[in-house]
């Protein structure tokens, strides 16, 4: 069969759930970017990132049959991957308990040798972004859920709650909560404005 790469989420889903593989690839191709950089900020590191990013892909092909065609199928599939990084996150910490622990603020390695003029104010935005990374990473599971999913991926309030399970109400709470923490953990060079 030939896919129709103009076609919508819910139908490529459909042929999806049908044994369509290449209905599959193309929605793996149309959100694996977005969903990357959603459990990037999620886990803080991009090891673990791309693993959630895989076993929600995996979890979400298994469970194509009960996907409600009158959902986003992205907030679904972002329902899922945070699914995927919790239980990542308490295997981690489960990890850590038994081997010790991973510093998170190791600076990694830039390999930054460019010539430009610039180049250096590249690499403060990089660690400025790493550092901000780092402290998303940090906050509680609730808090950064709902910042994450309202602030980076761009869905509504009423959005993020349905995903989420929870009222509107919560979600505003929750960001308004996730902002101020990340106001009072960075560096006043990194708080907003500045």
């Amino acid at each position: 069969m030939i896919v129709d790469g103009d076609a919508s989420d819910a139908s490529l889903a459909r042929l999806a759930a049908e044994g369509d593989d290449k209905a599959f690839a193309l929605l793996v191709r149309r959100h694996k970017e977005a969903l990357y950089r959603l459990l990037r900020r999620y886990t803080g590191d991009a090891d673990e990132a791309y693993e959630a990013a895989h076993e929600a892909f995996i979890a979400a092909w298994g469970a194509l049959k009960r996907y409600d065609p009158n959902r986003s199928f992205g907030a679904w599939l972002r329902t899922i991957a945070i699914n995927k990084a919790r239980d990542r996150g308490r295997r981690m910490m489960v990890r850590r308990a038994i081997f010790g622990s991973k510093d998170l603020d190791d600076v990694e390695v830039m390999d930054k040798a460019d010539p430009r003029p610039d180049a250096e104010y590249e690499i403060l935005e990089d660690e400025r972004a790493r550092r901000l990374d780092g402290a998303i990473s940090r906050l509680p599971s609730a808090l950064k859920e709902a910042l994450l999913l309202t602030a980076f991926e761009g869905f509504s309030q009423q959005e993020t709650a349905q995903m989420l399970g929870v009222t509107i109400k919560t979600i505003e709470t929750r960001v308004y909560r996730a902002r101020k923490v990340l106001i009072e953990q960075l560096d006043p060079d990194m708080r907003p404005g500045a």
